[in-house]
């Protein structure tokens, strides 16, 4: 209920009358005149109350008269009385129905009542509710009520006093309130200008408005009370104190800060006034040391209320003030640093540190601070110092320890000193540290122990000692209380800054990014100021805060305290980062990073860190890493046990749970501020990395970090404690990589820069030693190239090329994670769904791919072996999409080399198999030449065989692949051409591909072929031999994909080449024998050299080239240069020909005769095809003709074919050109012929060539095989001289010898006269010859001569083997068939088959010219001259027999046209050559065999006989066409014939068979003949009869006579065989000749002959006395015939006339 409602006036009324009544009543009797001023008011009351109906204005006007009463009764000083008046008064106050008048007298009353000491409280109180309930009190009045609570507050009393002191408090607020609410009445209306009165800023104090005037002057009085002045305004004063002085000061600075700000009046005040007194209060602090009282002059002692005062005034006045008193307030700050000195009295240095605790919790007064001092030139440098001397304060709790704990310096933590130690030393914290249980938080440095206690919420600043006003001797500070506040002071501080800092940056970034929003074209520029202010700020505290908490991170023995510290240096680091202010950032980092590692862990990235730190005192020393103190360590409890990472073995090194705290804070660093770590990531990184290793986590799939041991060094021992938290740690580490995605892009390339320098430094460690190494960056690197994929392009450069060197580094494990790293990135980064996609994005394709290439250099095959795996998954999983990265891939499969063993090479070759298999569709075709090249590499590796097999294999299904989808390669492969060839021309360059002319596909294959050629010349034979088979293959099969120019690169650079290649191998391979290969595997016997291997594949080669030529003759003819190819060919079949190896030589005449048996197709379609070797099926539709023939089929095979081998389907043009072309081949082919027969049959020269290679049988067999097919060819200008050429090569082949262990499988046994296929096919040659020249035309005929003379050289070979060069070749009968030497064959076969062709060829051609001119019976009987002439001495006996009988063939058809051609002379020196053999053969010198039985001779005196005969009708008949001399000399032989004709060695039994009777005989008869010829033509021939016979009849006489002297005077001895034997004969040539001369016609003979055949009777019957019974008998004989002469003679004159 308000006082102005009618119900409370009503009661105001009411009540006021009852109060006069009562006051009357009181008054009655001592004090009439107060009872009637009593009675009148109540009058005066109800009248009032009748007439107005504004009750209460109306009271208050007239409230002089209505309170009079009530002052009149406080007057009687009765205390009753008093009472009552009193509370009557209040009553009238709270009703503001009091005017001013009325109020100074209720003043002046209580004035006097307070001097008369009466109802002091009941003053006060009145006082309090007249000031408070209205504004009417002012000026004198007012200051005389103030006065009067003062003078009560210095009464004896203390009830009073201390209710006095709070009035005083509360009228002083009352003042300063009614100023506030009159300056809010007044706020509307304009102030003017103040007059400005010289140069003070002091305005006049009567232009205040009143209520102002009132607190201006009271404010004023105050100070003047305080300094000990008397006061201007408040008359009456008697006595005052400082303190109390000074809270009333405070407590009006605190709440009216406002009054002072507006108005200067005000201002001034403080200035000068203010001010200067707190300054000079505050001296005796100053310049008080303790300890210093012998000083000379004594210092006044500073005196704690005041000073406590003091400090609480200076609080408010830099609170509220600090903008006005700027140069005031850096006094303040001065001396409140310099009260925290170790030298000011413990108390002192309390309360100071509870005033700086009150600035710290300020930020913003903090931030003022630093503008107005730290940033202004030539400026005490205030908000640094305060951080600073907070910093000295707590190192100084540390260093100068307190005497109240000076019993604990050095007590051992946890008992961990000596016993004796621990319990000696008392005091109050040994008990705790000794061993009690306690776990009072405390900080603990080199034995200084200072517990730290709750001191305030945090962020508040609730001092304890600042509030001790009625405290008048200084406290006794407890122990650790300084210290909790210092502590609590910094983490405010920090905590402040901060905060504030941080909400600002974020206000500005947001308007930054609403900036960008709305101008997204311009560059947002901030306030430069606002950033100043903030760098100056942390640049002034940091090495301050840095030094304190270092220090007290180091002493912290309790979790909540140390995470504090850890957090405020976190917050420090974050935002110096967030600032871009390095040095301080890197300082905090480091300061963490050091207290997670062991004590003096010598670590170089956090030492080199601290050098660059600020050098104060408490700053961290020292180069290597010092922690501050050793002692801390005892302190902790040691949760593990590890080794420290290093490259030099060491000890052990601890872990405390502290460590493993920092080591949190560490991590939470890193994942929360990653983004402004920047380049402190390597100290961060490098501090994990060794806590991870003491910790012994080794890295696990996809590099998170797991528990594991290594097995070296002594092993890590883990607390439970630790134990549980491994995994946390783990998880976190690994979950800090994962935020990497949440960095911006620098942020993580600071990242990336400091794993790699950190992964350097852990390989530089791990060089020269096998330790395990710190995997822990290339482990992280994996990490955060895994969770960063979708921006993996902007740190794929320096991720994988530091990966790169990791794997090249001679540590096997720090290898094989760059490797496993590496390469799970590469197969992540191609799985993970970019954004385009990558297939549509080649670049980033070829960028991923490309560290996987430049894995291929590494040189260690562990790092090759992940490689390719990694190669074969992506194959597996991504094969489909590679595209462009083709190459590169293909590039690492076929990055083999021979050195890298065979796992490396199997699992290359794994992925090259799956890519034959699956992937050859899905690639570029421009890869498939790639392909090729990397199946041949395959091939060529000389570590396992069979992957170079299979790889051959390969080439031949992509051959295939090729072949079958040909259409859709070519037209790939032209645009790609296209393309390439437009950018070279932007270039100026031109295309550069192999074999370049030729089309893109062509080019394809001829790839192809050239590494089927490489292969083809491999060291192994296998390969060799694989890889030919399949390149002929291929060019078979495929051959007519081809265009017809690529032919020409086909022929001249694959095949030539090849054959080349293999020819210059073949010819220098070693001969050295093979021992047998790879344990058990034998090696056979014609294989067993590297030589006889190479000829294998010299074999191969040259008969796939030559099949090449035949089967593809019409296409390659086209080709300008064909003879020039054919020649190259032949000149190869030469040179292998003549190779010294059997195999060799003999496949190459093969070759030969492949490429003469060439037969002109048909020119037809559908046998065109067939060349090509297409299935005819695709043909039918084509050939068919007429009216219904198919529509070609739209097959692209069939197409293609008839595109490509159109050259083939257009016969060669028929006429002249095309037969002389091939004249020139064939006579090239004849030349080669020539060259090689020439080289293979020549004979060594000397006989130092024994070992010279000598052709075998086959090989020269199959070379004169050759000859009759090219000369099918060559017939039509075949020469003479090509001729005499021929004769050479034939003879010289027949002439070759074979060594004796091949002649069992050439020769027949001795006895069978069989010819050797050599020879066989050396006759068929001449055979084929002149079956030519037979047909031939006339000019052909002129060699029949030459063929004679051929056949008769061979016919010589019967008796005269011919001889090979100089070599000694043993007959074949004699030859040891085990020892390697030459045997001559057994040519009697030969030799006599070629006297049969001889006699039969005569006997065709006696007639011809040539055969006449060239005397070619002569030479026929020349040469059976040798075989006759040596009859019995003849190799062998069918040998001088059929010379006979074809000798009698020869002249039975030559006789005749000698005869006729006897006038030309052509046949003059046949006669005697003929004379000759007839008498070599008749006569012969060689005895016959002993073995030879009396058949056989006859058969051979038959023999004679038949040639007789021949003379005998052949010859002397035709006398007159013969010349004489050569009659003379058959007469002569038959005279000899007919006696000298035995053998001298037969036994008599057989002496009568053998003496050849029949042939003596046949000789006489044949003399006899034509001795006494009636036909004798001129007198000269029958002379040489008669003298013939004479002859033969003188020799008997004188053999007989001989015969008889030598029997007579050998008495009884019988005579010597040999003349017994003659003397038979003679008698029975006696006995024929008389036979002769009974059946010639007696005018035949010669009357001399008569007298002659008479004078030998005597003689014989002279030889009547011989003893010899074969002489009688044969004696016998010849005397028989004599009878006929026994009759008488007719007369002479009958003779004569007769």
């Amino acid at each position: 209920m308000s006082t102005s409602s009618p119900e409370a006036v009503k009661k105001l009324l009411e009540n006021m009358q009852t109060d006069l009544r009562s006051l009357s009543m009181e008054c009655k009797k001592k004090f009439p005149p107060v009872k009637e001023a009593a009675e009148s008011g109540i009058v005066k009351i109800k009248t009032i109350a009748a007439r107005n109906t504004g009750i209460l204005a109306a009271l208050k006007e007239n409230s002089l008269e209505v309170v009079q009463p009530f002052l009149m009764g406080c007057g009687t000083k009765e205390p009753k009385i008093t009472q009552l008046c009193l509370a009557a008064i209040q009553r009238l106050m709270s009703h503001e129905v009091v005017s001013e008048a009325a109020a100074g007298n209720i003043i002046n009353m209580l004035w006097q009542l307070m001097e008369n000491g009466l109802e002091e409280l009941k003053l006060l109180q009145t006082v309090l509710v007249l000031l408070t309930t209205n504004t009417v009190v002012h000026d004198e009045v007012l200051s005389k009520a103030i006065v009067l609570c003062f003078r009560l507050h210095f009464t004896k009393d203390n009830i009073t006093n201390n209710t006095a002191a709070a009035t005083v408090r509360q009228v002083v607020t009352v003042v300063f309130e009614r100023m506030v609410a009159e300056d809010e009445r007044f706020k509307g209306s304009v102030e003017q200008p103040p007059p400005v009165q010289g140069n003070t800023n002091r305005r006049s104090v009567t232009m205040l408005r009143p209520s102002a005037k009132d607190a201006y002057m009271l404010f004023q009085d105050l100070c003047q009370l305080v300094n000990a002045d008397a006061p201007y305004w408040l008359v009456g004063m008697t006595e005052m104190t400082r303190t109390f002085g000074l809270e009333l000061l405070e407590s009006v600075l605190n709440d009216f800060p406002g009054v002072f700000l507006q108005h200067q009046e005000f201002s001034f005040l403080l200035k000068e006034r203010v001010c200067p007194l707190v300054i000079k209060l505050f001296s005796p602090n100053i310049k008080f040391r303790q300890g210093s009282g012998a000083s000379p002059a004594p210092v006044e002692k500073p005196y704690f209320p005041i000073c406590m005062r003091l400090l609480r005034v200076v609080s408010v006045l830099i609170k509220h003030f600090y903008s006005l008193l700027v140069t005031e307030c850096e006094i303040f700050l001065s001396l409140l640093v310099k009260f925290l000195d170790g030298e000011k009295p413990q108390w002192l240095r309390a309360v100071a540190v509870e005033s700086v605790h009150r600035l710290c919790v300020q930020p913003h007064l903090l931030r003022s601070f630093c503008q107005s001092y730290d940033m202004k030139p030539h400026s005490t440098k205030v908000f640094r110092d305060i951080v600073n001397a907070l910093g000295s304060f707590i190192q100084s709790l540390f260093i100068v320890p307190n005497t109240g704990n000076s019993t604990a310096v050095g007590a051992p933590a946890g008992g961990s000193g000596s016993g004796s130690q621990g319990t000696a030393l008392g005091g109050p914290g040994a008990g705790g540290v000794g061993g009690n249980l306690t776990t009072q938080a405390a900080f603990e440095y080199r034995g200084t122990w200072i517990p730290l206690m709750t001191v305030s919420v945090q962020g508040s600043a609730k001092a304890t000692f600042l509030e001790m006003l009625d405290k008048v001797e200084p406290p006794s500070i407890p122990e650790g209380y300084a210290m909790s506040v210092a502590f609590s002071a910094l983490l405010d501080l920090v905590r402040g800054i901060t905060s504030m800092i941080e909400r600002e940056l974020a206000v500005e970034e947001e308007a930054a990014a609403e900036f960008r929003d709305t101008h997204p074209d311009q560059q947002w520029q901030a306030q430069p100021g606002a950033h100043l202010v903030w760098e100056e700020m942390v640049s002034a505290c940091w090495c301050g805060l840095l030094a304190a908490l270092s220090l007290l991170l180091d002493a912290s023995t309790d979790e909540t305290a140390t995470e504090n510290i850890l957090k405020a240096e976190l917050t420090m680091a974050s935002l110096c980062g967030r600032l871009g202010l390095v040095t301080p950032r890197d300082a905090f980092i480091t300061a963490i990073c050091k207290a997670s590692l062991p004590p003096h862990y010598a670590l170089t990235v956090l030492s080199s860190n601290a050098a660059n730190l600020s050098g104060k005192a408490y700053s961290i020393q020292g180069q290597s890493v010092q922690i501050i103190s050793p002692s801390s360590e005892s302190h902790q409890q040691v949760v593990a046990v590890g080794q420290p990472l290093s490259s030099q073995p060491q000890g052990t090194v601890v872990l405390t749970a502290k460590n493993i705290q920092c080591m949190r804070t560490l991590l939470n660093l890193a994942h929360c501020h990653g983004a402004v770590l920047g380049t402190s990531w390597q100290l961060v990184l490098a501090t994990l990395q060794h806590l991870v290793w003491i910790l012994g986590l080794k890295p696990g799939m996809g590099g998170a970090l797991k528990p594991g041991r290594a097995v070296e060094g002594p092993s890590t021992v883990l607390t439970t404690a630790v134990m549980t938290d491994l995994p946390v740690i783990s998880n976190i580490l690994s979950r800090l990589f994962e935020s990497s995605q949440y960095l911006d892009d620098v942020s993580l390339h600071h990242l990336i820069n400091a794993l790699c320098s950190l992964s350097l430094e852990a390989m530089d460690m791990a060089y020269g030693n096998n330790k395990e190494p710190s995997l822990f960056a290339v482990a992280k690197l994996l990490e955060t190239g895994l969770v960063n994929m979708d921006r993996i392009e902007i740190l794929w450069r320096p991720l994988t090329g530091h990966l790169l060197e990791v794997c090249q580094h001679p540590n096997s494990r720090m290898r094989e994670w760059g490797a496993e790293a590496l390469t799970a990135l590469i197969k992540a980064s191609l799985a993970y769904k970019h954004d385009p996609p990558l297939a549509h994005n080649q670049r980033l394709q070829l960028l991923l791919l490309n560290p996987l290439k430049e894995l291929s250099n590494v040189l260690h095959a562990d790092i090759r072996q992940k490689q390719l795996e990694s190669v074969l998954q992506i194959l597996q999983s991504q094969g489909d999409g590679l595209g462009p990265g083709w190459p590169l891939v293909l590039g690492v499969i076929g990055a083999i080399r021979n050195d890298q063993g065979e796992s490396l090479i199997r699992t290359a070759f794994q992925c090259l198999q799956l890519v034959v298999t699956d992937f050859l569709p899905t690639m570029p075709c421009g890869c498939l030449q790639v392909v090729v090249d990397v199946a041949g590499s395959f091939g060529l590796q000389n570590q396992e065989l069979n992957i170079s097999l299979t790889s051959i294999g390969l080439l031949w299904n992509i051959s295939d692949y090729f072949f079958q989808r040909g259409e859709a390669i070519i037209q790939e492969l032209e645009r790609e051409e296209a393309a390439l060839q437009k950018q070279a021309q932007e270039k100026g360059e031109t295309l550069n591909r192999p074999f370049h002319p030729a089309p893109p596909f062509d080019c394809l294959w001829l790839c192809l072929y050239a590494k089927l050629g490489e292969l083809c010349v491999d060291p192994r034979p296998a390969v060799r031999k694989s890889a030919g088979q399949t390149l002929f293959s291929t060019i078979a099969a495929h051959g007519t994909l081809l265009e017809q120019p690529t032919w020409h690169i086909v022929v001249w650079k694959v095949l030539f080449q090849l054959l080349g290649c293999v020819r210059t191998s073949s010819t220098t391979a070693d001969k050295e024998k093979i021992e047998s290969g790879g344990g058990n595997i034998l090696i056979h016997h014609s294989r067993d050299t590297a030589e006889k291997q190479w000829a294998e594949t010299w074999v191969l080669t040259l008969a796939g080239v030559a099949r090449i030529f035949n089967t593809r003759r019409y296409l390659l003819q086209q080709l300008g240069d064909f003879f020039e190819a054919w020649q190259v060919l032949l000149n190869h079949i030469q040179s292998a020909a003549l190779s010294k190896n059997n195999e060799v030589s003999l496949a190459a005449l093969k070759s030969f005769q492949e490429i003469l048996q060439i037969v002109t197709p048909v020119r037809d379609s559908g046998d065109a095809f067939a060349v090509i070797g297409v299935p005819p099926v695709l043909i039918d539709p084509l050939s068919a003709s007429g009216p219904s023939r198919a529509v070609v089929r739209s097959d692209s095979l069939v197409e293609r074919l008839t595109r490509y081998s159109g050259a083939e389907l257009q016969a060669p043009p028929p006429g002249e050109e095309s037969a002389l072309e091939d004249s020139d081949l064939w006579w090239s082919a004849w030349n080669t012929w020539y060259r090689t027969g020439t080289d293979s049959t020549r004979p060594p020269s000397s006989p130092a060539e024994k070992f010279s290679f000598i052709p075998s049988q086959p090989f020269l067999t199959a070379l004169i095989q050759i000859f009759p097919a090219l000369y099918q060819h060559i017939k039509a200008n075949f020469s003479m001289e090509d001729l005499k050429k021929l004769g050479v090569i034939l003879h010289g082949a027949v002439s070759v010898p074979i060594s004796s262990d091949a002649s069992p499988f050439i020769l027949p046994s001795y006895t069978e006269a069989v010819l050797t296929s050599l020879q066989e096919a050396v006759l068929t040659a001449l055979d084929v010859l002149q079956k030519a020249i037979c047909v031939g035309p006339e000019n052909l005929q002129v060699m029949y001569p030459a063929i004679f003379e051929q056949l008769l050289l061979f016919v010589e070979f019967s008796c005269k083997p011919p001889q090979y060069g100089r070599m000694e070749t043993k007959h074949v009968a004699n030859a040891k068939y085990n020892q390697a030497e030459w045997v001559a064959l057994n040519y009697v076969p030969f030799a006599e088959r070629s006297l049969e062709v001889v006699v039969d060829l005569y006997h065709k051609t006696a007639c011809h010219k040539a055969v006449i001119n060239e005397k070619v019976l002569q030479n026929v009987i020349k040469t059976l001259r040798m075989p006759l002439g040596l009859k019995y001495a003849c190799p062998s006996e069918s040998t001088w027999k059929l010379a006979v009988s074809s000798l009698l063939k020869v002249l039975s058809t030559g006789l005749p046209v000698a005869r006729q051609h006897a006038s030309s002379g052509k046949f003059d020196t046949m006669w005697p050559e003929l004379a000759n053999a007839f008498e070599d053969f008749l006569f012969t010198k060689s005895t016959p065999p002993d073995n030879l039985s009396i058949q056989e001779f006859q058969k051979n005196e038959a023999v004679d006989v038949e040639v007789v005969q021949l003379i005998s009708t052949e010859i002397l008949p035709f006398a007159n066409f013969i010349p004489k001399d050569f009659v003379g000399q058959i007469m002569a032989m038959l005279n000899r014939g007919s006696i000298h004709s035995q053998s001298p060695s037969f036994t008599e039994a057989e002496i009568d068979v053998r003496m050849r009777e029949e042939f003596s005989k046949v000789c006489f008869e044949t003399l006899l003949q034509f001795s006494f010829s009636n036909k004798v033509s001129t007198p000269q021939e029958g002379y040489i009869s008669r003298m013939a016979l004479s002859v033969l009849l003188k020799r008997s006489q004188d053999v007989l006579r001989r015969y008889v002297e030598d029997e007579r005077l050998s008495g009884r001895c019988p005579l010597p065989r040999q003349q017994v034997t003659e003397i038979i004969f003679v008698l029975k040539a006696i006995s024929t000749l008389m036979d002769s001369l009974k059946k010639t016609q007696p005018e035949n003979v010669d009357g001399n002959t008569w007298a002659q055949v008479i004078a030998l009777y005597p003689t014989l019957v002279e030889c009547i006395t011989c003893s010899s019974s074969e002489v009688s008998s044969a004696l016998k004989e010849a005397l028989g015939p004599f009878k006929d002469f026994m009759q008488p003679p007719v007369s002479r004159v009958q003779n004569g006339e007769s």
